[in-house]
């Protein structure tokens, strides 16, 4: 009789469970958002989203960077030498978030500026940010320092960082085919490091 009432009281804790509120235990959202030209960053932001879910946004510049690439590497090259942060196009609520993905290029060995306006203006004190970088083959260059610099009380976890295309040489989407396939690995592996739960 007393195994009866156990396997009762067993069944019922665990229908509770499964019918519960899913929200009861749901943490923050997850926020994923990218600044990508030649849209390497924007797969690699992709990949990311499929395993962890969340909301994806990518950057966009009231006024948009040229095409040509002498033009843009001249003016990147200027805002960093001045500081200026050019205006985003973009807005987000940050504040509906706990874990933020961002997601940027290597421009000139540096954060590109419109990532840095991002980090800018908003508030992301006690939040966690995972940065993630693709990458002409030269790295990371300052560009995580720089986050840290504009984000002092955030917790910044492992940064992910691989090769993508390389725009002065004209290659532009290099993560696709079987290529995508190894990033792919990649960022399950790196997930894993850092702990981050994902959806499959």
């Amino acid at each position: 009789m007393n195994y009866a009432l156990v396997v009762l009281l067993l069944l019922s804790s665990c229908f509770q469970k499964e019918t519960g509120n899913p929200n009861d235990s749901d943490p923050k959202k997850i926020l994923i958002v990218y600044l990508s030209r030649t849209n390497n960053t924007k797969t690699v932001a992709e990949i990311i989203h499929k395993r962890v879910g969340g909301d994806l946004v990518a950057l966009e510049l009231e006024n948009p960077y040229p095409e040509n690439y002498r033009a843009i590497v001249d003016q990147v090259a200027s805002e960093n030498r001045s500081g200026f942060l050019p205006p985003l196009k973009t807005k987000v609520d940050t504040d509906r978030y706990d874990t933020i993905f961002i997601g940027f290029p290597t421009w000139g060995m540096q954060l590109p500026p419109p990532m840095k306006s991002f980090l800018h203006d908003h508030d992301l004190r006690g939040k966690t940010l995972i940065p993630f970088n693709t990458n002409g083959g030269y790295g990371l260059g300052s560009t995580v320092q720089t986050v840290r610099k504009l984000c002092p009380d955030s917790e910044i976890l492992k940064v992910f960082s691989i090769r993508g295309g390389s725009e002065r040489d004209g290659i532009y989407l290099a993560i696709q085919g079987e290529r995508k396939d190894e990033v792919e690995e990649a960022v399950a592996s790196w997930l894993a490091e850092i702990q981050i739960g994902t959806r499959e």
